[in-house]
């Protein structure tokens, strides 16, 4: 047997692990995906075996196994703008009818390697310098996520050209970064400093972080199971001040979750809207 193959049984626990770690639902026949995220580990923690890995993660002393792991398991993939339609729909209509002269809190409840809060901060410095507005609000993002090295990314702002290059237009690569040498670009100092990074697992309390006036929380829901999911939005609702908006991901649905939100239809695109 290969030193990086898994059994059906062990698979089976580590899914189970998992779950209760940080809510992710892997599902049946995904040894490839443990695999392919966790065999970088095997060298760093000189483990020889996939097997004995995933075992050790599981005992209370290996915090520091467990942590990689969980960092390994729930990195995903994100772009600059996705779907592009929520960025849009956060200019023209959210914004506009939040932006009374208060502060006005935004959470990006996933924040992976920094796309989407800064997304969101481009998008508010973009809706301010309309001519057409005359905002006195002040604004702040926090931006939370489960990973300690996605949140390393995202308080640096530093990113290469790969990144830059999904989602990031060039006139907003130009109006927004700075070339910082070796290769990689600097997001700019007045987007930067509006966002707060925190860790922060969806699974735990939110009460620390305040009320928000908008939640994004987009392709997230999908790795978890309804019950999760409901538990998750319903913590959501709490969180957000009276009227308050959740932004959800394009293929996500709130049907059956929570009855705490009202769904609102734009063009394009759905936004919940906290009853």
């Amino acid at each position: 047997m290969s030193n990086k193959t898994l059994s059906d049984n062990d698979y089976g626990v580590f899914c189970d692990f998992l779950e209760q770690q940080c809510g992710i639902v892997l599902g049946t026949n995904k040894q490839y995906l443990v695999k392919s995220r966790l065999s970088p580990l095997m060298a760093r923690f000189e483990i020889e075996t996939i097997t004995d890995l995933v075992n050790k993660t599981m005992r209370q002393s290996e915090r520091q196994l467990r942590a990689a792991v969980i960092d390994a398991m729930t990195t995903n993939e994100t772009l600059w703008f996705r779907d592009v339609y929520p960025y849009e729909l956060l200019k023209n209509k959210l914004l506009p009818e939040l932006d009374k002269g208060k502060p006005l809190k935004i959470w990006s409840a996933a924040s992976s390697s920094g796309q989407e809060p800064y997304s969101i901060a481009m998008t508010i410095q973009e809706y301010k310098n309309q001519v057409s507005v005359n905002s006195r609000s002040m604004f702040s993002i926090v931006g939370t996520d489960i990973s300690n090295t996605m949140l390393d990314i995202c308080k640096n702002g530093e990113y290469d050209a790969l990144a830059l290059s999904r989602g990031l237009s060039a006139d907003r690569k130009s109006k927004f970064f700075a070339d910082s040498g070796h290769g990689m670009m600097q997001i700019n100092a007045d987007v930067k400093r509006m966002v707060n990074f925190r860790h922060l697992n969806l699974l735990d309390n939110y009460h620390l972080l305040g009320k928000f006036d908008i939640i994004f929380c987009r392709n997230v829901l999908i790795y978890f199971s309804a019950d999760i999911k409901s538990q998750i939005i319903n913590k959501f609702a709490e969180q957000l001040n009276p009227n308050g908006y959740l932004v959800l991901g394009a293929s996500e649905s709130m049907s059956g979750l929570s009855d705490a939100f009202n769904m609102i239809r734009c063009n394009p695109g759905i936004v919940y809207q906290k009853k």
